[in-house]
C-alpha cells in the first residue's frame, strides 16, 4: 500500500470550505475499515443541501433519450444517465467538488487506497433514477472501467430524496459474505453518501421492488473511483456484475446474460465498437 503523499494538510483544508465531515478523519478511518459486512461509511450532511437541491431540477428536467432504461434479465431495473454530456451546470459544480484533488485525498485518507482516479466520463455513474417497480438485485460491481480498463475501487453514492417514506422501499441493503443474509440497510434520504469498497464478494443491491407513489421516484448521484491496478495484484480478473444467488425475485441467467458475463471486456468493446460502425 502506498503512503500518503506529504502534502495532503494543503488540499484538506481547501476541501474543508466545500464539505461538512462528522467528525475527526481518523475515526472515519476505523469506522470505515471495521465496518462489516464490507469496509464502508455512511455520512450524514456530508454536502450542501444547497448544492444538493440545485440537482433536482436537473434531474427532472432531463429528456427521455437522455436516460438509459436498463432491464435486464429480471435481475435489475433501473433508469441510468445516457452519458456524462448529460450533465448540466449544477451536476457539473458537483463534479468539480467530488472530482477534485483535495477529494481525492479525503476518500485515500479514509480509506487507505492511494493514487485514486475518478471517472470523468461517469460510466456507469451520474444521475440514477428507481421508479415503482424498480430493484437491483444483490451483486457484487464489476472489477474494472467500461472503456479505460482502470480497476475500480471505491463507490460512493449520494442519495437525493426528501420526505422519503421507509414503505416505499428502495433502501440500498448490505448483504453478508456468502450472500444469505443482509447484514446493513441504509435508508436513500436526502443528503446521505453512502463510499464503500468495491471488490469481490462485496454483495450489495436494492433487492425489494420500490412501492412509492407512481409520481415519486428513488433519486441517486453515483460515482466510482479508480486506481491503475491493486499493489500486490498484478492480475485483475476482470468481471461484470456478479449476482448472487437468488434471493428475492427470479433472478434467472439466460444465455445471453451468461454470454456477458464470460466475455472478456477488451472483446465487448470491440464487438461494440464494429457493431456500430457497421
Amino acid at each position: 500500500m502506498s503512503s500518503a503523499p506529504a502534502a495532503e494538510s494543503r488540499p484538506m483544508s481547501m476541501l474543508l470550505e466545500k464539505i461538512q465531515l462528522p467528525g475527526r478523519i481518523e475515526d472515519l478511518r476505523a469506522a470505515y475499515q471495521t465496518a462489516k459486512p464490507f469496509p464502508h461509511l455512511i455520512i450524514d450532511n456530508l454536502f450542501s443541501d444547497r448544492m444538493l437541491d440545485s440537482l433536482l431540477p436537473e434531474i427532472e428536467g432531463m429528456q427521455r433519450d437522455q436516460w438509459n432504461n436498463i432491464e435486464q434479465d429480471s435481475r435489475e431495473r433501473t433508469l441510468r444517465m445516457r452519458s456524462a454530456v448529460e450533465i448540466g451546470d449544477a451536476g457539473e459544480r458537483f463534479l468539480s467538488v467530488v472530482h477534485s484533488a483535495p477529494f481525492l485525498y479525503l476518500l485515500s485518507e479514509i480509506t487507505g487506497i492511494w493514487q485514486l482516479l475518478p471517472d470523468p466520463y461517469l460510466q456507469g455513474g451520474g444521475y440514477a433514477v428507481m421508479r415503482r417497480g424498480d430493484y437491483f438485485h444483490v451483486h457484487s460491481d464489476r472489477s474494472v472501467a467500461y472503456e479505460t480498463g482502470l480497476t475500480r475501487r471505491l463507490a460512493m453514492i449520494v442519495f437525493l430524496n426528501k420526505a422519503w417514506a421507509q414503505d416505499y422501499h428502495g433502501q440500498l441493503e448490505l448483504w453478508s459474505p456468502d450472500a444469505k443474509k443482509c447484514d446493513v440497510v441504509i435508508d436513500p434520504l436526502f443528503n446521505k453518501t453512502v463510499i464503500f469498497e468495491v471488490a469481490f464478494p462485496n454483495y450489495h443491491g436494492v433487492p425489494v421492488p420500490l412501492a412509492c407513489p407512481v409520481d415519486r421516484s428513488r433519486k441517486s448521484f453515483i460515482l466510482y473511483y479508480h486506481t491503475v491496478g491493486i499493489d500486490g495484484k498484478p492480475d485483475v480478473q476482470p468481471h461484470t456484475s456478479i449476482f448472487a444467488p437468488r434471493m428475492h425475485g427470479t433472478n434467472r441467467l439466460t444465455f445471453r446474460a451468461l454470454l456477458r458475463e464470460i466475455t472478456p471486456p477488451v472483446l465487448t468493446r470491440a464487438l461494440r465498437k464494429f457493431t456500430k460502425s457497421h
